[in-house]
């Protein structure tokens, strides 16, 4: 007797299974499009965030229509930029890249973390002078380590070096006549005695100087130019870097020179003492300023 073939149950037909794929399929691609929608705004929606201005009485807000307008709204709302003034009209793009509204009264952006506003002293600090004309120097005064000396005209010897005053002379200084005279554009240059078999010379206090101190040096024509100390060095004389100390600089600069390092009766002292220093005033002669 033939044996009856026993029939699949419902849930295992063919039929059943590809109309249940379908079924998912569909349900898994409207579940997608829902998520994605509910992601961003409908178009023409205004993108608000918590603490965010409102537009309404004229104050200009930030409205987005695209993510790119959500961003730039938010970021405006961080920084405190979309709060224009009545009257204006803010574009997203411009409050998100320079934190500042583009209308007619724009506000001026705030100053970056990374570079801080400049302190009282930096705004109110005085223009450079201006470099005065050529003019002999006659006389150099520093205050801070009395010295008060007349100055003489040096030129270069035979060998291209710069001497120093006779030496019967200490008390005075040497100014280098054929270069820049004191207050002109580019670098002056004045040298003097350290000391002598007897004491001090001109230039015995020059290391003592400090920065910022003050040195005049007065010229034939009367005007005074003033200038502020930078830096106080010292070099062996086989190691003297010329461009350093004499190279030509696009403002009023001074170097006054005298011995330093080891003293030895048979070559002298090993080394010398710079002092660099910059123009910082002039001042004119006394008749002129007293008919201003």
């Amino acid at each position: 007797m033939a044996r009856r073939k026993r029939r699949r149950p419902w849930y295992r037909r063919r039929a059943y299974r590809l109309a249940r794929t379908a079924v998912l399929t569909v349900l898994l691609v409207v579940g997608g499009i829902r998520l994605s929608e509910r992601g961003e705004p409908p178009a023409g929606e205004v993108a608000s965030a918590p603490g965010s201005p409102e537009v309404s009485g004229g104050r200009a807000g930030v409205t987005a229509s695209d993510d790119a307008g959500t961003d730039a709204r938010e970021e405006a709302t961080r920084s405190g930029a979309a709060d224009a003034r009545p009257g204006t009209e803010a574009r997203p793009d411009a409050v998100a890249e320079t934190g500042r509204e583009t209308g007619r009264e724009a506000v001026p952006p705030a100053p970056s973390p990374s570079r801080p506003a400049p302190s009282g002293k930096a705004r109110n600090r005085p223009a450079p002078p201006s470099p005065l004309p050529r003019s002999r120097a006659t006389r150099l005064v520093i205050p801070y380590v009395g010295i008060d000396a007349p100055l003489i005209d040096l030129r270069l010897d035979s060998e291209r070096r710069l001497p120093a005053p006779p030496e019967d002379e200490p008390d005075v200084a040497g100014w280098y006549a054929d270069g820049p005279s004191p207050g002109e554009q580019g670098t002056a240059i004045a040298v003097g005695h350290l000391d002598t078999e007897t004491g001090p010379a001109v230039f015995g206090g020059l290391g003592e100087l400090k920065r910022g101190k003050r040195v005049e040096v007065r010229r034939a024509d009367g005007r005074t130019a003033v200038y502020s100390v930078d830096a106080i060095k010292s070099y062996e004389k086989d190691k003297f870097p010329n461009h350093e100390v004499y190279g030509a600089r696009k403002r009023p600069e001074l170097r006054l020179i005298t011995c330093g390092g080891n003293y030895d009766r048979r070559t002298g002292y090993s080394g010398n003492v710079v002092v660099f220093a910059h123009l910082t005033a002039t001042r004119e002669p006394r008749a002129a300023a007293e008919k201003r």
